[in-house]
C-alpha cells in the first residue's frame, strides 16, 4: 500500500492536505514539530478529527540555531519560514525510510503568503530540503508542475486542487464538508509571527549569546524593559504572568516585591549594579497598588535566598517606562 507522511502544523491547510491524499486510499501518517516557538497541542485535535495517527519531533534547539542565522532571512517579524519549511521538509525527508513511506505532504498554497509562497519560493523550499523529488502540495497542486508522485500513478492529480491565493473560501468549504472544526487562523500558532514577541526575541537574541530555554520561555509573558546593554528587566503584570515568570526564574536573577502593597513579580536578569536595582525597584512600586505614592518601600534579594533587602523609590512614571520598553 502507498504511504504518505503528511507534514501536521495543527492548521486547517496542512489537515485537508493530508485528508485528501487519504481519500485516494493511501495511508497517511502526520508528522508534526514542536519547538520553543510553536506547540504541537492543535496538530494532535487535528489529526483525530481525520483519524491519522502522528508523530511530534522536538527540534527546538535545532530550530532556534536556525532562527539566529537564516540563510534566506526573516519574513515580516523573526519568522525564517523559507528555512523554517525546508528545514521541516528535510527532517521528514529523512523519516521516510524510518516509515516505509514514499513522499511527503504539506499544506502549502501558491501565494497564500506573498514572501515564502511564491512560486519561487516554493521552489526554493524543496530543493533546500534535499528531497525535492518527493513533495507534494495536494491543496494547489494543479497550479504546479506535475510531481514525479503523480506521474508515477501514486496520486491522481485530478482529484488535487488548485487553490491559489489567500482568500480560505475553498479551504473553509472542505473542512465544512468534511466536518472539520475548531482550526486555528492562519499562522496563529507561531510565536515568531508576532510583532511583540518578534521585538522580544529580537532584544534576547543581540544581547545574549548562550540562550537557554528558560530565557525564551519567559518571553511569552509580562512586560519586558532593556535598562542598559548588560541588564533586562521583566514585570509581572497580573498574577497569571508572575505565576508562569516563576517558573522561569534563573540563579543570579533579582527579585523584587513592594514590602507594603501588592504587587506583580519583577525580574532582573544579567549584570546588576545599584542603578539597576533601583528601576527594577521603581518598576514594582508602579505595578503595584502603592503606585500612586510618592515613595514607596521595596524588598528585592537573588533568587533563592531571603528578600531581605529594601529600598525607597519613587514609582516609574510613563515616560521612563516608555524609555527602556521594548515591546509596547
Amino acid at each position: 500500500m502507498t504511504r504518505a507522511l503528511a507534514m501536521i502544523s495543527g492548521g486547517l491547510d496542512s489537515i485537508l492536505a493530508a485528508k485528501l491524499i487519504k481519500d485516494q486510499d493511501i495511508e497517511v501518517i502526520g508528522i508534526c514539530f514542536k519547538s520553543y516557538f510553536f506547540e504541537a497541542d492543535k496538530a494532535i485535535d487535528m489529526c483525530k478529527q481525520i483519524d491519522i495517527p502522528l508523530d511530534i519531533i522536538d527540534f527546538s534547539k535545532e530550530h532556534l540555531e536556525m532562527v539566529k542565522h537564516p540563510k534566506h532571512g526573516y519574513g515580516k517579524n523573526i519568522n525564517p519560514c523559507i528555512d523554517c519549511h525546508a528545514m521541516m521538509m528535510r527532517y521528514t525527508g529523512e523519516l521516510l525510510k524510518k516509515y516505509d513511506a514514499d513522499f511527503i505532504v504539506t499544506g502549502e498554497v501558491l501565494n497564500q503568503r506573498p514572501m515564502s509562497q511564491n512560486k519561487r519560493s516554493l521552489e526554493l523550499v524543496k530543493k533546500e530540503s534535499g528531497f525535492e523529488d518527493k513533495i507534494i502540495r495536494p491543496l494547489c497542486a494543479k497550479n504546479l508542475e506535475p510531481t514525479a508522485m503523480e506521474l508515477n500513478n501514486l496520486v491522481c492529480r485530478e482529484k488535487l486542487l488548485d487553490i491559489s491565493g489567500r482568500s480560505r473560501h475553498r479551504q473553509m468549504e472542505l473542512a465544512n464538508l468534511w466536518n472539520i472544526k475548531d482550526y486555528p487562523s492562519p499562522a496563529g500558532g507561531c510565536k515568531l509571527t508576532e510583532p511583540n514577541y518578534a521585538e522580544r526575541l529580537k532584544d534576547l537574541l543581540s544581547h545574549k549569546e548562550n540562550i537557554t530555554e528558560s530565557d525564551i520561555n519567559m518571553l511569552r509573558y509580562g512586560r519586558h524593559f532593556r535598562f542598559n546593554e548588560n541588564v533586562k528587566i521583566v514585570v509581572g503584570r497580573t498574577y497569571e504572568e508572575s505565576k508562569n515568570l516563576k517558573k522561569y526564574i534563573q540563579n543570579g536573577d533579582f527579585i523584587f516585591f513592594p514590602k507594603n502593597y501588592s504587587g506583580s513579580i519583577v525580574i532582573a536578569t544579567g549584570v546588576i549594579d545599584m542603578d539597576s536595582i533601583a528601576f527594577a525597584a521603581a518598576l514594582s512600586g508602579r505595578y503595584s497598588k502603592g503606585k500612586d505614592e510618592k515613595e514607596i518601600e521595596i524588598k528585592y534579594g537573588r533568587h533563592r535566598t531571603p528578600l531581605n533587602k529594601i529600598i525607597k523609590v519613587n514609582p516609574s512614571e510613563d515616560n521612563e517606562i516608555n524609555k527602556y520598553i521594548i515591546n509596547p
